[in-house]
C-alpha cells in the first residue's frame, strides 16, 4: 500500500509498504475514505531530526472496516467509521471520565509502535472502543464526508478547548489562532453561546470564514500592541475566556494579557515549551484558571455526527485544498507556507 513517510525536517515522501494485518483480536484493519494534513504534522516538518528508516505520518481518519479481529463486536466489515486520532478501550476509569486521550491503555498513531494514518490502509488497535460507525452514511455520501473527517481531530479539538472552558451565553472569548482549529474552537464557542468572539488571526480568508462561523471582531496585530487592542475591545477588562490553539510561547503570552480576571486560558494547541508563567503576577493573583490538552474527541463523537449529517454544523469547510495520496509532500508544503488552511487527502 501507498504511505506517507517523514525522513525529516522538510522531507516527506509517499512510499509503498507492507499492508496492515491483524496482530492483536482486538484489531481491525480499515481502508482509508479520507485523510488529512493536521497543523501538528507541521511541528516535526519544521524541526524532526533526519533519520534512515523515516516515521509514517497521520493521525486523522474516516475509513471503511475491511477486516476485524475476533474479540472486535461494536464494528464490522464495510461499516464505515470514523478513527479519533488516539486510540483508547473507551472502558477503563480514565475513558470512562471522558479523557481517552490518557488511556492507560490506549495510545497514539504515527509513533514507531503504531503506524501512521496517511496510508491507503491502516491497522486501528482497540477497535471496539477507538471506531465509531456512521449508521446510514457510505463513502459515496461524499458532501458530508470532509465535516465527518474533522470529528477525528481539527473540529472536536476546538470543541474541546470551548468545553473545558465551560463558556457560558453572554460570555466574550477570545480566540487565538487562524489556523483549523482555531477556526473550529470559533464554531464550537458560538454553538455554546458566546455573546462576542475575538478570533486573533492576520490572514483574511480564514478570518472571513471565523466571521462567519460567529467572529464579531478580528484582531491581526500580534504582542503587546495585539494584547492592547483586546483589551480595548472589552472595555479595559479582558476577555472572560481565551481558546489558544496556537502552541507557541507567544500565543500563550497573548492569552495571559487578554484574559480577564477571574478568568479562564483553555490551550489546545500543542505546546512547544515546557516552561510558561503561572504565578502570582500571570496567573495566580487574578485568579485564573488554566486549563487544556489532548483533545479526548471519542468523548465527543457520537453527540457530533447528527450535527454535522443534519447540517447544524459544517467543519469541514476548513479544507480549502485536496490531494490525492501521491501529492501529500505537496500539500504539506502548501500548509507550511500558508498557502493553504488544511489539506484533505484522497485515497
Amino acid at each position: 500500500m501507498k504511505a506517507t513517510v517523514m525522513y525529516g525536517a522538510g522531507d516527506v515522501r509517499v512510499e509503498t509498504v507492507a499492508d496492515p494485518t491483524l496482530l492483536l483480536p482486538t484489531d481491525a484493519v480499515v481502508r482509508t475514505v479520507r485523510t488529512c494534513v493536521c497543523g501538528s504534522d507541521l511541528h516535526p516538518y519544521h524541526s524532526m531530526p533526519g533519520t534512515e528508516h523515516g516515521q509514517t505520518m497521520g493521525h486523522e481518519l474516516l475509513a471503511v472496516v475491511e477486516e476485524v479481529g475476533s474479540a472486535v463486536t461494536a464494528v464490522r466489515p464495510g461499516d464505515l467509521v470514523i478513527a479519533p486520532f488516539a486510540f483508547a478501550d473507551n472502558t477503563c476509569p480514565i475513558c470512562r471520565d471522558g479523557f481517552q486521550t490518557a488511556c492507560p491503555h490506549g495510545g497514539f498513531y504515527a509513533t514507531p509502535d503504531t503506524p501512521g494514518l496517511q496510508a491507503e490502509l491502516a491497522r486501528i488497535p482497540l477497535a471496539d472502543g477507538s471506531l465509531v460507525p456512521v449508521p446510514g452514511v457510505t463513502e459515496k455520501d461524499e458532501a458530508v464526508l470532509p465535516s465527518l473527517l474533522t470529528l477525528s481531530d481539527v473540529y472536536l479539538t476546538g470543541y474541546h478547548a470551548a468545553h473545558l472552558a465551560r463558556i457560558r451565553p453572554g460570555q466574550t472569548v477570545t480566540v487565538i489562532g487562524d489556523g483549523a482549529v482555531g477556526l473550529s474552537a470559533v464554531l464550537a464557542a458560538r454553538q455554546l453561546g458566546a455573546e462576542r468572539i475575538i478570533l486573533m488571526g492576520r490572514h483574511q480568508a480564514r478570518t472571513d470564514l471565523g466571521r462567519e462561523w460567529g467572529a464579531t471582531d478580528v484582531v491581526a496585530e500580534r504582542g503587546q500592541e495585539g494584547i492592547q487592542r483586546v483589551v480595548d475591545l472589552t472595555g479595559g477588562e479582558g476577555s472572560h475566556v481565551v481558546l489558544e490553539a496556537v502552541g507557541h510561547m507567544p500565543a500563550y503570552t497573548q492569552s495571559v494579557g487578554v484574559v480577564r480576571a477571574g478568568g479562564v486560558i483553555s490551550r489546545v494547541g500543542v505546546p512547544q515549551y515546557e516552561d510558561a508563567p503561572v504565578g502570582f503576577g500571570s496567573l495566580f493573583g487574578r485568579n485564573i484558571t488554566l486549563t487544556g490538552g489532548p483533545a479526548p474527541v471519542r468523548a465527543y463523537i457520537e453527540q457530533a455526527i447528527p450535527l454535522v449529517l443534519d447540517g447544524t454544523i459544517e467543519p469541514g469547510r476548513v479544507f480549502d485544498r485536496t490531494v490525492p495520496i501521491d501529492d501529500v509532500p505537496a500539500g504539506y508544503a502548501a500548509m507550511d507556507a500558508r498557502e493553504a488552511l488544511k489539506v484533505l487527502v484522497t485515497v
